[in-house]
């Protein structure tokens, strides 16, 4: 399988680097470059390339605004993002990336993210999705795609961003307006803005927000510690067994659902 590839950055040292490294891999054939997102539609519609290599902040259009025409045009090619900012990684996984890349680009990552492109791609074939019957396929792999996402957080963790499934997060906790969440295999910070908009994402009969500042998994609760007023505090799974206080608002519906 080789990748056609396109190369769209604003900065031309950047490009350069971004083609030679993929020169040094396998199976990968850099069939254009563009240095706007104008100059990168009319490539992609001249060359139709397998995977589109994409800078966020361009001028005329932005990565996101190219993705987006790209998907309204149901043009099938794959996305990754390479980028100096860490804050877009949620919003490029929204819009079905593959990957997203933080400058400047390690080699090995770069490998891994198109094996992650050569697997989807293989994934995409296997499914068939020519003629009508494919069409429909194409639309539920899509539906579930979308869903998976939903099911999965992206956690930055040093200078990387990890997908972990939802039902792994322990707690959350808003420390000095950083969102920290505690999972079972790492720990590490949301780009989501609040506490409530990292809810809206998460099941709401498994995460309570059992306190302003503290947003829990009822199903990793260890013990349920009695405290003042008949207030509680909740001892999570994760390795320090930390406690979360209970705010007196959500004790009633603890009580209720424990039946204490």
């Amino acid at each position: 399988m080789v990748i056609r590839t396109v190369v769209v950055d604003d900065e031309r040292p950047a490009r350069n680097e971004l083609c030679f490294l993929l020169d040094q891999l396998d199976g990968v054939d850099v069939v254009g470059q563009a240095s706007n997102g104008i100059e990168a539609m009319e490539i992609i519609r001249e060359q139709k390339p397998d995977l589109v290599l994409l800078d966020i902040q361009m001028p005329g259009r932005t990565g996101f605004e190219v993705t987006r025409e790209l998907l309204l045009r149901e043009v099938n090619t794959q996305i990754v993002f390479v980028t100096a900012y860490d804050q877009y990684a949620i919003e490029a996984f929204e819009v079905n990336a593959v990957d997203y890349l933080l400058k400047p680009v390690e080699a090995g990552r770069l490998g891994h993210s198109i094996e992650r492109v050569k697997q989807r791609m293989a994934s995409e074939r296997a499914a068939g999705l020519d003629g009508v019957d494919g069409q429909l396929e194409r639309v539920l792999q899509q539906v579930s795609q979308r869903r998976s996402q939903r099911e999965r957080i992206a956690l930055k963790v040093g200078e990387r961003f990890q997908l972990i499934p939802s039902d792994d997060i322990i707690y959350v906790s808003l420390v000095d307006d950083v969102i920290r969440v505690v999972a079972s295999s790492l720990t590490g910070t949301s780009n989501f803005r609040t506490l409530d908009e990292l809810q809206s994402n998460l099941d709401p009969e498994i995460f309570w927000r059992v306190h302003r500042s503290h947003l829990v998994n009822i199903n990793k609760v260890k013990e349920i510690v009695p405290w003042f007023s008949r207030n509680y505090i909740l001892k999570m799974r994760d390795a320090k067994a930390t406690e979360i206080p209970v705010s007196r608002a959500q004790t009633k519906r603890l009580r209720k659902y424990l039946n204490l």
